[in-house]
């Protein structure tokens, strides 16, 4: 090894480890523009036994023989110096290290703590010592990592002051006492801080993660809560989607400011949600159009299939999934449903906008996509009458209607637990509640919201004559070609607000609704229940 002092300008020495039976570095001193001395795996017993080059800045001495540290104040230049795997039984000599910012004596014999007080370290790594209590670090201000893990230590009293740390491992000690946490409670900017392998987990910490993560689990594959089936309804779509060519759609409006206008009306079985949502599109026909749902459930008496659903098997469903045609799915009834691309396509292809039913499951699917649909909760208000109306109906078992009556609580909960999450709630479940919910729903858009609806309509049209898509002019339907004759309608004459007899009928409906509401919708506010400020 003696032939490198001829090396006079060598400046980084790496891989000496190549000896394996090195004894001295006495060549070193013939080295004065060193920078890094890596010499670890070799037999050198002697603590830096050469003439201090002047820009020494990182030393590598681990896996020698070397016992004692000697006094490296001539060393004014060591940033980094790592003495692993050695037979140190004490930390002396480094106190006129200014510049010593990492420093490493993992595996040696060291029993306590010393003369590092007036060091700039960030880093300190003493694994695998003999340490039985922290101290002598109070005054590392800079200390941002500490290693103290495979070592005797019972408690983490010594760390309160070290405000900069932000990694501690401490793995493998003999902390038994989770109350030892209080000396690290003020430690800002702590991030990371390992106690594997100490008494605290096993008696404490493992149960306790072990039990929450079993019962997560358990929950969301046995019981899965609403937003997480309609999670994972959303990502099956989404991947199905982005493996089918991408084309931009008629519903893609210019600007993010602008989406593509929506109304969706949700509320539990046989509440009139479909028939309502037919009767508004008949009314505003200028402005909706019916968005057709698919389901494999067997159409009930009355329905048709293209007007009401297309009912479709589950293997024609399935295909769809497959090929990526839903921007929803939901199971109710052991019956599958989705809100199919196509359906709003043909709806923002004539310019309008797209008016669609759910139950409270598709909410909450429709809720994951980028379409920002105005929620619409019609909600049963009396139980009784409500269950009445579907045994009159005569469509429904004695078991469909039981869910149905149970599923009123679970939309009302939601409504009080999610402020927000529905943008009205009207009363409805029986014949009379059915043509209040339109008067409602009436009021709604009539009554100073028809521009802002217009204002998206014709952002829609807009979008589609930049595509080449001009939507086709059809004629109107007899009740919606102008305001004189909506409120001239025999049927819409009563609902128009001007009207005197108006008023006095409608507060009269609406003292009888207040009289008789349930606990199901409690938690409704009077805003709530009437028109809220809904902005199409």
């Amino acid at each position: 090894i003696s032939v490198l002092s001829s090396y006079i300008h060598l400046q980084n020495v790496f891989n000496w480890s190549n000896f394996s039976c090195l004894l001295d570095l006495s060549c070193v001193s013939n080295m004065p523009s060193l920078v890094t001395l890596d010499a670890c795996h070799n037999e050198i017993s002697n603590f830096f036994e050469f003439q201090p080059p002047k820009n020494l800045k990182e030393v590598k001495f681990s896996h020698n023989r070397m016992t004692k540290m000697k006094d490296l104040g001539e060393y004014l230049s060591l940033c980094k110096l790592d003495l692993d795997y050695n037979s140190f039984s004490e930390i002396s000599g480094l106190q006129q290290c200014c510049k010593l910012t990492h420093l490493s004596l993992a595996h040696n014999k060291i029993s306590r703590i010393s003369d590092l007080d007036s060091l700039p370290l960030k880093h300190l790594c003493l694994r695998g010592n003999q340490l039985e209590k922290i101290e002598g670090l109070e005054n590392l201000k800079s200390l941002q990592v500490l290693d103290l893990s495979l070592n005797r230590i019972a408690s983490l009293s010594g760390l309160q002051n070290l405000h900069m740390l932000g990694l501690i491992n401490l793995e493998k000690n003999q902390i038994s006492e989770i109350q030892e946490c209080k000396h690290i409670y003020n430690l800002s900017s702590l991030r990371d801080l390992s106690l594997v392998g100490n008494p605290v987990v096993y008696s404490a910490l493992m149960p306790l993660d072990y039990y929450l993560s079993t019962q997560v689990a358990s929950v969301n594959k046995y019981d899965p809560p609403l937003e997480v089936v309609a999670a994972r309804e959303h990502m099956t779509h989404l991947v199905y989607q982005l493996m089918q060519p991408q084309v931009l759609f008629d519903s893609t409006l210019p600007s993010a400011d602008s989406p593509y206008p929506m109304l969706v009306l949700t509320g539990p079985q046989g509440c009139g949600k479909r028939e309502l949502a037919h009767r508004l599109c008949q009314e505003f026909s200028e402005y909706f159009a019916y968005g057709i749902c698919h389901t494999t459930r067997q159409p009930y008496f009355g329905e048709e299939n293209g007007i009401d659903y297309h009912f479709v098997s589950e293997e024609d469903f399935k295909d769809m999934v497959h090929m990526g045609k839903f921007i929803q799915t939901m199971s109710y009834g052991g019956h599958s449903y989705g809100l199919s691309r196509e359906a709003i396509e043909q709806v923002a292809q004539e310019g309008l906008a797209s008016c669609v039913h759910m139950e409270l499951e598709g909410v909450f699917s429709l809720k994951n996509t980028y379409f920002e649909p105005r929620y619409i909760l019609l909600i049963p208000t009396q139980l009784e009458k409500y269950r009445d109306h579907l045994t009159g109906r005569g469509l429904y078992t004695a078991v469909q209607i039981d869910a149905a009556v149970s599923r009123v609580e679970l939309y009302a909960n939601t409504n009080r637990q999610r402020p927000g999450f529905f943008d009205n709630v009207i009363a409805c479940g029986t014949e009379l509640n059915y043509f209040l919910a339109f008067v409602a729903l009436w009021e709604l858009i009539s009554s100073r919201r028809i521009s802002n609806l217009t204002h998206n309509k014709h952002a829609v049209s807009a979008s589609l004559a930049a595509t080449g898509h001009e939507p086709e002019d059809k004629p109107l339907s007899p009740v919606s070609r102008s305001g004189k004759e909506i409120l001239a309608s025999p049927s819409l004459n009563a609902l128009d607000p001007s009207n005197p007899s108006y008023r006095s009928y409608f507060t009269r409906i609406q003292a009888e609704l207040s009289s008789h509401k349930t606990p199901a919708v409690s938690g409704c506010s009077k805003s709530d229940t009437n028109s809220t400020e809904v902005e199409f």
